[in-house]
């Protein structure tokens, strides 16, 4: 395995890669694989370490380049879409290695995967990778930084009445419902461009209401976007691989890691 850590942006943001070592003459079938970027939770209030490793481990010993992005939170600055800039400038960073041959990622089979407000970042990238704002403050073309497939673990969704009220004023900038909470309500800006996408949820989870899902996957189906939902009956918020690695141990949850790499997988034609 080679690890890589490298600056997004000039904020402090950073890229965390961990790739797969070639061997073309013993293992032809694996020269160039898809990839897997990483988003932690944490409320856009800290990066989530239970978040961070485990998984990316996970999916790296499945054969995926996976890739884990440590980006902004508060107290700076997160309402002129800093994190957004900064998953965006990640997507883009790897796509370009990937069309330059450089770090033997598929550039047409990169995913992303997001837990809690990561998985609110990682919805973001997926609705509002071609907005103009964005696209102007990056000077990135357009579809360099779109995912090709979304993996939203207990995701942040909602703005409105099933908001995770902590994340949405982090990422918002604003303490009071308004334009600036619309705009991360992302149930109401998925589009024909957004990617496929799977969820999971837990039922009683007590901190991001299940609704969350439930809006998103709605708002997919009403696109006619690809999408698989999971709801378990119960588990708490924040769990992670639901394995004792991570301090929370939940046996029901633990088979959304299998299904979420039979959907990928599917999607991208990779076995494992």
């Amino acid at each position: 395995m080679e690890l890589i850590r490298m600056p997004i942006l000039e904020n402090g943001a950073q890229l965390t890669a961990y790739l797969h070592n070639t061997y073309p003459d013993e293992m032809p079938n694996r020269v160039k694989r898809p990839a897997v970027l990483i988003c932690p939770g944490g409320a856009y209030r800290f990066v989530s370490r239970r978040e961070f490793d485990p998984p990316a481990m996970a999916f790296f010993s499945k054969g995926y380049h996976v890739f884990v992005l440590d980006y902004s939170v508060v107290p700076q600055e997160l309402s002129a879409m800093l994190p957004l800039r900064e998953v965006s400038t990640a997507m883009a960073t790897i796509r370009r290695k990937a069309q330059a041959g450089e770090w033997d990622v598929l550039p047409d089979q990169i995913a992303i995967l997001g837990f809690s407000a990561g998985g609110h970042l990682a919805a973001s990238l997926s609705v509002y990778w071609n907005h103009p704002d964005l696209l102007r403050s990056l000077s990135i073309q357009p579809g360099e930084n779109k995912p090709n497939a979304a993996i939203l673990c207990y995701p942040v969704i909602t703005s409105g009445p099933f908001a995770h009220r902590d994340s949405i004023v982090n990422i918002s900038g604003s303490r009071e419902p308004g334009e600036k909470w619309d705009f991360w309500s992302l149930e109401n800006h998925v589009s024909q461009d957004t990617p496929p996408t799977f969820l999971w949820h837990t039922v009683t989870d007590p901190a991001v209401p299940v609704e969350n899902s439930m809006l998103y996957a709605a708002a997919l189906q009403k696109q006619h976007i690809p999408f698989e939902c999971h709801l378990f009956a119960e588990g708490d918020h924040g769990l992670s691989l639901c394995n004792e690695e991570v301090n929370t141990v939940n046996v029901a949850c633990q088979p959304w890691i299998d299904l979420a790499l039979c959907w990928l997988g599917n999607r991208f034609s990779f076995g494992y």
